[in-house]
């Protein structure tokens, strides 16, 4: 019998680590982002965090395998605790992060599509970040050919042989086409912009570790993370409804995770992947849920720049309780708002050890300080 045309092609290989990965999204409306986005999702597994009114209907396409949570639920899970997770705010999602079994965690916007490069190939955001995620990062030397694990790189003349095995990476931080990640006032200064392959902004194939010792603005639309390194870190903060801050929720988890991963030997990367980012943010809305922010970051990056963890910290939980201490102490004098963020910090590990059933590593989330 002869062989049909279906026989003769080639096997697709199977989706990088399906069994270890779940896709974290928070989200306000129905979800129809998602068929874009089908022949790189369907096969993983999806968290899906209703931000917002529970009693609202959220559509989900067919065919995805999800678990689909709302503030009702995130109640009656977290019971007390549920203080630590925001409402009303992207940082929603830090719930996905909490209820997750999986080795790695991929998050996304809604408003987020599928970008092409500049071939007009379509980018595989998802596998990028695999691979961004399976080698390793180089985050005490820099290397001036960027990642050199990737295919046509190396380590160039002068970079120390000591140093060439890299450590584990924690985070991919990809980036977006289309709608900058701008500030309020960057927005209103410049309202046209796009970032495009036209434009004087060009799309760079690039991936890099950010060195130890450099801070970086962590944007949480397109990121991927070492859900068993950095997890219990990975925590949006207060932002929302009664908070008096928004739009830094994925700028906190990012100074956090990047002075912890410094202190324990892990990388942080970004670049590719890209993502079309289609929407843009009122800027005037903005304005308001980041003016504080804007004021209080000029003290919180020297803040995280000046910290010096003790050698005793030895795992993410337990870096993530000094820097509550930290914060309580030093931040606390700026405003009040500081105080329950370090007292939310607290309440997230005692969560997350909760829920993850993490051995011996409850003792080291101490009572709150009062």
């Amino acid at each position: 019998m002869a062989p049909t045309t279906q026989s003769l092609l080639p096997k697709r290989p199977p989706p990088l680590l399906k069994d270890e990965l779940d896709i974290v999204i928070p989200t306000i409306r129905n979800l129809d982002f998602l068929e874009m986005w089908r022949p790189y999702f369907e096969p993983y597994h999806l968290i899906i965090i209703q931000d917002g009114d529970p009693s609202k209907t959220i559509r989900v396409l067919q065919g995805f395998d999800y678990e689909f949570y709302n503030r009702n639920d995130i109640n009656r899970i977290l019971g007390p605790k549920a203080s630590c997770i925001s409402y009303k705010d992207g940082a929603c999602r830090s719930f996905g992060f909490l209820i997750s079994k999986k080795k790695y965690i991929f998050t996304i916007d809604h408003d987020c599509f599928v970008a092409k490069d500049p071939t007009g190939t379509e980018i595989n955001a998802l596998e990028q970040h695999i691979e961004n995620l399976l080698k390793p990062s180089t985050p005490f030397y820099f290397n001036t050919l960027y990642d050199p694990y990737r295919k046509g790189a190396d380590f160039v003349r002068g970079y120390p042989f000591s140093l060439r095995e890299g450590t584990p990476t924690a985070i991919s931080h990809g980036l977006w086409l289309n709608i900058p990640h701008y500030d309020a006032p960057t927005q209103l200064a410049k309202p046209r912009e796009r970032n495009t392959r036209q434009a004087t902004t060009l799309y760079v194939d690039a991936v890099m570790t950010v060195p130890k010792g450099a801070l970086f603005p962590m944007c949480g639309m397109n990121l991927a993370f070492d859900r068993e390194l950095i997890g219990p870190a990975m925590y949006y903060g207060l932002m929302g409804e009664g908070q008096p801050i928004g739009r830094y929720d994925d700028m906190w988890p990012g100074w956090c995770i990047k002075v912890i991963c410094d202190h324990l030997g892990w990388g942080v990367k970004t670049g590719l992947p890209y993502i079309w980012h289609s929407k843009a943010s009122n800027p005037f809305s903005n304005l308001t849920k980041e003016y504080k922010g804007i004021l209080w970051q000029e003290d919180m990056i020297p803040f995280f720049q000046s910290l010096k963890l003790p050698k005793d910290c030895n795992t993410s939980q337990k870096c993530y309780i000094e820097l509550s201490k930290l914060v309580r102490a030093r931040l606390g004098k700026i405003d009040p708002y500081f105080i329950r963020l370090a007292d939310a910090m607290v309440t997230w590990i005692e969560a997350w050890d909760e829920l993850n059933n993490t051995s011996g590593t409850a003792s080291t989330a101490p009572a709150k300080v009062k």
